[in-house]
């Protein structure tokens, strides 16, 4: 009976649900996601996509799930808790998005973050053109946010790299007409010495998140600030507010590791 109640008293508490791949070195995918998430004293319950062989300069061999199987881990999660935001990174194929997306349509109401991960920290391909056809058309929509860097950027809207913040704001535009409701340029690629992220809305100004650019590294910072972002929305803070907090644990974390 303790058991049973513990059980039910887990399945009340607001969880984030992570859809997105494990990393063998714990330095980006899941490991991470569940890190940042239990920082803001959430529960995370998880979809998991693919595996990867990974250290923290290589990536090697990299197994996705049946589509099928990513979409009944995802009912299972969403029957199982109080999912109170998504965060969605690594899906790697078409077939798994249209899975992931499928679920969505069934739990509109929840706010979904999606980190769309396009390459490995070391440059591997971790989603093909159609399958980048298929994110924007099926499942960005759907989406509360999404959080490309530039390199990710340049993919969606289908154009070279932006060079400055006017590219970069040109590019989001045309990202947003395409269907997607909010975005956040991420300034990771850039090479000053100001990180500014950048908010985009139909219909509003560009909102600029400013931070010094630290000389430290650290993988997953991606997925940490995704994840960050999932656990403000899904303790009902405003999209303004996730985003500026979630990029200040970031700040600091880096900071930590510089």
């Amino acid at each position: 009976m303790a058991g049973r109640n513990g059980a039910m008293a887990m399945s009340r508490e607001a969880h984030v649900l992570v859809v997105a791949g494990s990393d063998s070195s714990g330095g980006a995918g899941v490991a991470r996601d569940i890190e940042t998430i239990a920082a803001f004293g959430l529960r995370s319950c998880l979809a998991v996509t693919a595996v990867t062989v990974q250290t923290h300069t290589f990536a090697g061999r990299i197994e996705t799930m049946p589509p099928g199987l990513v979409a009944e881990q995802m009912h299972a999660a969403l029957a199982a808790n109080r999912v109170t935001a998504i965060k969605i990174g690594m899906l790697g194929t078409a077939a798994t998005i249209e899975a992931a997306a499928a679920v969505l349509r069934e739990h509109a109401g929840i706010p979904v973050v999606l980190d769309p991960v396009l390459a490995t920290s070391s440059g591997q391909a971790l989603l093909s053109d159609s399958g980048v056809a298929v994110m924007k058309r099926d499942l960005i929509p759907l989406c509360s946010l999404v959080t490309p860097n530039l390199i990710e950027l340049a993919r969606l809207a289908g154009t070279e790299l932006a060079q400055n913040e006017a590219d970069k704001i040109q590019r989001g535009r045309q990202v947003l007409a395409e269907g997607c409701p909010a975005l956040l340029i991420k300034d990771g690629h850039a090479s000053d010495t100001q990180s500014t992220d950048i908010l985009l809305r139909l219909d509003e100004e560009p909102l600029r998140f400013d931070a010094p650019r630290l000389a430290g590294s650290m993988r997953g910072t991606g997925c940490m600030l995704a994840s960050a972002i999932a656990a403000k929305l899904a303790l009902d803070e405003s999209l303004e507010t996730s985003v500026c907090e979630a990029k200040q644990y970031v700040f600091d974390r880096l900071g930590r590791a510089a």
